[in-house]
């Protein structure tokens, strides 16, 4: 089977392949995902997320989210780094959180994929991902 968005984010549920079907199922755009297993989450403001995410090369950009108004930016990052990092105004989701995701495939109101799963597994480089955020807040505060 070749693996989908869909499929990938899927496989941290309990069951995945119920998980994938109830998902398909129902056409509920949104469903809450345990971060921790394959990925965490790092949020943080959209007005340094969206910069940060235009400066992160194409070939190195991993699953990123935006929540309604694109007031918080997520990018999925590899397990463990939610528990290490440590910013101002940065959100963690690790092991024992949840986080609601939308439907890959789909368009959903609310919380959107701005680089959807690819299926590949690719997450965001947590080095690269740092440079960024430090370079779009030079940038915000016009150094």
């Amino acid at each position: 089977m070749e693996s989908t968005g869909l499929h990938w984010l899927t496989q941290v549920a309990p069951d995945p392949e119920d998980f994938r079907k109830h998902w398909e199922r129902t056409g509920l755009g949104l469903m809450p995902l345990p971060a921790g297993r394959r990925w965490d989450v790092l949020s943080v403001p959209g007005r340094l997320g969206r910069p940060a995410l235009d400066i992160l090369d194409t070939r190195h950009r991993g699953p990123v989210l935006a929540d309604f108004e694109g007031e918080q930016v997520s990018f999925l990052v590899p397990v463990g780094t939610a528990a290490r990092w440590v910013g101002t105004g940065v959100r963690g989701a690790g092991e024992g959180s949840w986080i609601v995701v939308p439907h890959p495939e789909r368009s959903s109101r609310g919380v959107r994929w701005l680089v959807p799963p690819d299926g590949s597994g690719r997450l965001n480089d947590p080095v690269l991902l740092e440079l960024a955020l430090h370079e779009a807040a030079a940038r915000l505060s016009g150094w």
